[in-house]
């Protein structure tokens, strides 16, 4: 698998993201399902915005190792919250683990009004192999 990472700009990269990536000669495509804080027993977290980002990253990470693919290679991270300003206030927690994974992907971050129950972010993946 090649990836190629295209940055017109540099203002992204202080924010984590790129604005495309090229993926070729790919193995294998894993789809993730939006992931968000809840737990192993299905109980949904009624937590603060840092807690069910943190949680939330848990579980995607989850998913994406026991699909025997690496985190490094997400190559879409799509954020659904339902407090744009809470999750920018927590975007620490974001930075952090996409620098820990060696990870460059293109994002988008979008406001709903609602999600399931209590919660107040989803993130859905795409990863290659």
């Amino acid at each position: 698998m090649e990836k190629r990472i295209i940055n017109p700009w540099t203002w992204q990269d202080d924010r984590n993201y790129a604005q495309a990536v090229e993926v070729k000669n790919v193995q294998s495509t894993l789809y993730v399902s939006g992931q968000t804080a809840i737990d192993e027993n299905g109980i949904t977290s009624d937590a603060d915005m840092r807690t069910q980002i943190t949680k939330t990253l848990e579980n995607l990470e989850k998913v994406i190792l026991k699909a025997d693919f690496e985190l490094k290679n997400i190559v879409r991270l799509n954020v659904f919250t339902t407090d744009h300003p809470a999750f920018f206030e927590n975007f620490d927690i974001w930075q952090s683990w996409i620098t820990k994974h060696g990870i460059q992907q293109a994002s988008t971050v979008i406001e709903v009004k609602t999600l399931f129950e209590t919660l107040k972010v989803e993130m859905e993946a795409t990863v290659v192999k």
